[in-house]
């Protein structure tokens, strides 16, 4: 099998099982449920886009929802109707105030719009490594988020932006999400990829050989931010209503850990890691509610999933410290997973001398 081949079966099998996730909610569950897939959906392509960024360049980036709140906000902007924005942003600057585009136009304005910003931010970013890059990448949120929380005009500061139309739905997120694991394992196994992960194992070894780091760590970021402007677009499109808290500390550890605890160096660690926390998350959360079980009321535990991330974050750093997939795709722990059961078995029957 050729590693082309190999990574398409790779794909098509981690596709799959988000597909089968994603339609089995559509038909079986009901609208609170699949509410809840769809958020997992979300998260999960962000998580996708953090593995193109964190995986292969192997930094840290707490500037990831950052994107992803510019991106919400812009297509709230452009695409809200004209009479509730002449309620809720009459002052905005630039005329927004006035402006309603088609989602047509709305959705590929917000992602280029983010795309830009993400240009410039880049440009200065990549030339950060180690710890300065990750410092400069937690600023970049908090600028982001200040920006947002302080420009009312156009962003209504603290208080909730409303009116934007709720067009996004689970079939939509199921299909980007299955797009985005082979996008992302595409890029992952490409030249860049592989070169990417050599650069960031040995950056002097790479740079003698010609690999040109700051390149191909800017083609990352650029990639990683076009995954967060589209996790962000489908946010909001779903919502209906966001505020700045939403795209700040809270969900970027939680989609940090989501990668972390699955294995942040392949694309199968991302998909495992975001189904583990949200299956987790989901159970602590019926708990920690003090719900009613075989007739044994449990005692209501406010906090538990709190608990239960942080938990899982320790314990998997201690006995995991690579992620429960560690760098292994799907298909690389499959094969050796059979060459292991075949050693076993030729080892067996083996005649002793």
């Amino acid at each position: 099998m050729t590693v082309k081949s190999s990574v398409l079966l790779g794909s098509a099998a981690l596709g799959l099982l988000i597909a089968l996730i994603g339609f089995s909610a559509l038909l079986f569950a009901e609208p609170y449920h699949q509410r809840i897939v769809f958020i997992f959906m979300v998260n999960l392509i962000i998580v996708l886009g953090l593995q193109v960024f964190m995986g292969n360049c192997d930094i840290t980036h707490f500037g990831h929802i950052g994107f992803m709140g510019i991106a919400a906000y812009a297509v709230a902007v452009l695409a809200t109707p004209i009479a509730i924005k002449k309620t809720a942003l009459a002052t905005a600057p630039f005329g927004l105030s006035g402006i309603e585009l088609p989602l047509f136009f709305a959705v590929p304005g917000a992602i280029a719009i983010t795309l830009i910003v993400a240009f410039f931010v880049g440009l200065v970013m990549v030339r950060q490594t180690g710890v300065p890059a990750t410092i400069a990448t937690l600023a970049f949120l908090v600028v982001v988020h200040v920006v947002l929380l302080n420009w009312v005009d156009l962003t209504r500061g603290p208080r909730a932006f409303y009116g934007i139309p709720i067009k996004a739905s689970l079939s939509t997120a199921t299909a980007i999400a299955v797009i985005g694991v082979l996008i992302a394992r595409m890029f992952r196994d490409s030249r860049w990829g592989v070169q990417l992960r050599a650069s960031s194992e040995d950056a002097a070894a790479a740079a003698a050989v010609g690999v040109r780091m700051q390149r191909l760590r800017f083609a990352a970021w650029m990639l990683s931010a076009l995954f967060l402007s589209v996790a962000g677009v489908l946010f909001a499109l779903f919502v209906g209503t966001i505020s700045p808290k939403s795209f700040y500390f809270e969900l970027t550890f939680l989609t940090l850990a989501m990668l972390i605890i699955g294995g942040m160096h392949s694309v199968t660690g991302a998909v495992v890691g975001a189904i583990v926390v949200a299956l987790g998350l989901e159970v602590t959360r019926f708990v920690e509610n003090g719900p009613d079980i075989a007739g044994f009321e449990l005692p209501q535990m406010f906090g538990l999933t709190g608990f239960y991330l942080g938990a899982v974050i320790v314990f998997g750093m201690a006995f995991r410290s690579e992620g429960i997939v560690g760098p292994q795709e799907i298909e690389e722990w499959w094969g050796s997973r059979q060459q292991g059961k075949q050693s076993d078995a030729g080892s067996s029957e083996a005649p002793n001398p």
